[in-house]
């Protein structure tokens, strides 16, 4: 395509019809519209001028086995204007078709070929208007294909194709890249998932790994990908479809606990050459009832952000880095994460997904990540979900269920519990029906039911959605303060099986109730809870890295501590009496809420309200 723009020559205007053809006008719940909405393609034409270029260096990275690289963009135009902008293409040759409309929130003229990011010209050259020179550095991550660079004039509302740039790629764009972990069905048992070109017919996928400076062994993953069919509407199978590539997961089971074990993911080629991944390791799982530290982050909503400052899809989530940054400075004293829902919201766009596994790996790659299910992962009409919107993009699931492991019964009801140590976790997904009577609720009831806490005092409920409390102004403006129904089809459980914490995303800050029961609190402490808490402490942790979410200026009493900003919690188990919950913010790491619960068995034994069977004189 490069080859038939350059023979245009000079100042020929022809449409874009089968270049760029659609834009998309979506607006997402509590954020704005997507940057790349506001470009006008329905009026873009090519007008190739042949003083103008732009010029990519290096053209061939990851020459060492490095899976990100930064690129120079060097490019000039005869009439410079600052509303030139230069947009990343991946695959390089970015023509095709005219993408059909299947999707009622993405309207014609529709961009055929979305563009990973985009960036002005004049970002790092603020006298490009003057010079018409500048120079711009991109960050590339490997995603199995090349790259090209297009420089558009004519500003996001009249764009205008001036140079299209040479190609640059990955050494080996085939290579398995961003190993991320997860803990198996069994508590000894840890998952490997990661990305790479090959398919089963071109090699076979495996972990080498074993015990930290003992004999190591090889064991297969299982191999996984989709097509556009595979999902359900615009833009994933359209504007925002791109080649997954393969997805494998290999598990490696009869772990001893606390272990350090070492691994590398690889592939053996038919020609019985090797294609290796980097070094790692990973401390194996505590035994269900182990006495030992636990260390847990909870967040949800982080989504991703570009290092290198360019625009993309979605791109509201102005949190995202820093609580990935301050995560992987403080990797040494975390020993598990859940990310509930909203992971990366590529709502479509499945080149974001591959960000978003490079931008966790060194969290992912040394501790389980593990992830719940949110509406832009699961919601779309007509496919099950419990909400009938298109926050999902057209994905329905797929991406989530497909990137990252959970051991969930059926990987496209993503609910499923985890037991670690003194921690029992029922992690509910929100996206399916959760109300009395449903396959989900009965999920729920057992894994309440069934967990032994005398040797896991601990129990925390995980779910996307805010099924108990907040004070998000959106929830207020409905009167319900939770999701609706949330409540009333839940709290019984939580009560029931004496649920310590309830951890919730979705609404985009920090908020902590006191142990509650039918809106009542159950308990006046605020710091250092001792006995029994006679309810549940719900928390609203959204604020992971996505614009933030307004608080109402309704005053409401089960409400301790509420904080417009980004941060994740952490709790804290020092043995089967003792459990820290704190709040950090992402911007420095710091602790702004924190309590602790003190207790004894017998307190978990102890008959609260609606805790127990009734008792009457016959009894």
């Amino acid at each position: 395509m490069q080859k038939q723009l350059i023979e245009m020559g000079e100042s020929k205007f022809v449409p874009l019809a089968f270049l760029l053809v659609c834009s998309v006008l979506q607006r997402v719940w509590s954020h704005g519209d997507q940057p790349l909405s506001k470009v006008a393609v329905h009026k873009a034409t090519v007008s190739l001028l042949d003083l103008a270029y732009i010029k990519a260096s290096p053209a061939v990275l990851g020459l060492q086995g490095q899976t990100a690289e930064w690129i120079t963009l060097e490019y000039s135009s005869p009439i410079p204007s600052i509303d030139d902008w230069i947009g990343v293409f991946s695959p390089a040759n970015f023509s095709a078709s005219t993408c059909p409309k299947e999707n009622r929130r993405v309207y014609p003229p529709l961009l055929c070929s979305a563009p990973i990011k985009y960036q002005y010209a004049n970002y790092s050259s603020p006298l490009y208007k003057v010079t018409g020179k500048g120079l711009l550095k991109l960050q590339l991550i490997n995603q199995r294909s090349d790259f090209s660079f297009a420089l558009f004039s004519g500003g996001l509302s009249n764009p205008k194709l001036v140079a299209v740039s040479n190609k640059v790629a990955f050494a080996n764009p085939n290579a398995p890249v961003y190993p991320r972990l997860a803990l198996g069905k069994s508590w000894n048992e840890m998952t490997v998932t990661w990305t790479s070109g090959y398919g089963i017919s071109d090699a076979e996928p495996f972990v080498q790994w074993g015990p930290k400076g003992r004999d190591h062994m090889h064991s297969p993953a299982e191999t996984l990908t989709f097509t556009r069919d595979s999902l359900c509407g615009a833009p994933a199978r359209t504007v925002g479809w791109r080649d997954p590539g393969y997805i494998h997961t290999s598990h490696l089971k009869d772990l001893w606990p606390n272990r350090i074990y070492e691994y590398k993911i690889g592939h053996k080629l038919n020609n019985a050459t090797y294609i290796w991944g980097g070094n790692y390791q990973f401390r194996a799982p505590p035994f269900p009832g182990q006495k030992s530290l636990q260390r847990v982050v909870i967040f949800g909503d982080m989504g991703k952000e570009e290092v290198d400052g360019s625009n993309e899809y979605n791109n509201f989530q102005h949190g995202s880095i820093n609580t990935t940054q301050q995560l992987i400075q403080d990797l040494e004293n975390i020993d598990l994460v859940f990310h509930i829902g909203d992971i990366c919201y590529a709502n479509g766009y499945l080149s974001q997904w591959d960000q978003f596994t490079a931008q966790v790996e060194p969290i992912a790659s040394d501790v389980p990540y593990m992830i719940g299910s949110g509406n832009h992962e699961r919601d779309w009409p007509g496919t099950g979900s419990f909400y009938e919107n298109m926050d999902s993009g057209g994905e329905c699931g797929v991406l989530a269920q497909t990137m990252f492991y959970t051991p969930a019964s059926n990987r496209a009801k993503l609910w499923y519990s985890i037991d670690y140590g003194m921690f029992r976790f029922c992690i509910a997904d929100t996206e399916h029906d959760w109300r009395e009577g449903t396959e989900q609720y009965k999920f729920i009831e057992h894994c309440l039911a069934s967990v032994d806490r005398q040797k896991q005092p601990w129990l925390i409920f995980l779910a996307h959605r805010v099924l108990g409390y907040s004070s998000c102004i959106c929830y207020a403006e409905e009167g319900s303060f939770a999701e609706p129904m949330g409540r009333e089809s839940l709290q019984k459980l939580w009560q029931k099986y004496k649920v310590d914490i309830a951890i919730y995303g979705h609404v985009h800050n920090y908020e902590r109730t006191c142990p509650i029961y039918q809106n009542i609190c159950t308990n006046e402490e605020k710091h250092h809870y001792k006995g029994t808490l006679n309810g549940t402490i719900h928390i609203v942790a959204g604020g992971g890295g996505a614009s933030l979410s307004t608080f109402t200026s309704l005053k409401t009493k089960w409400s301790i501590f509420k904080d417009y900003d980004y941060g994740f919690v952490k709790l804290s188990a020092f043995d089967h009496s003792n459990l820290l919950f704190e709040y950090k913010k992402s911007r420095d790491g710091k602790v702004y809420d924190s309590f602790k619960v003190s207790r004894d068995y017998r307190d978990i034994l102890a008959c609260t309200m609606d805790s127990c069977p009734s008792i009457t004189m016959a009894s």
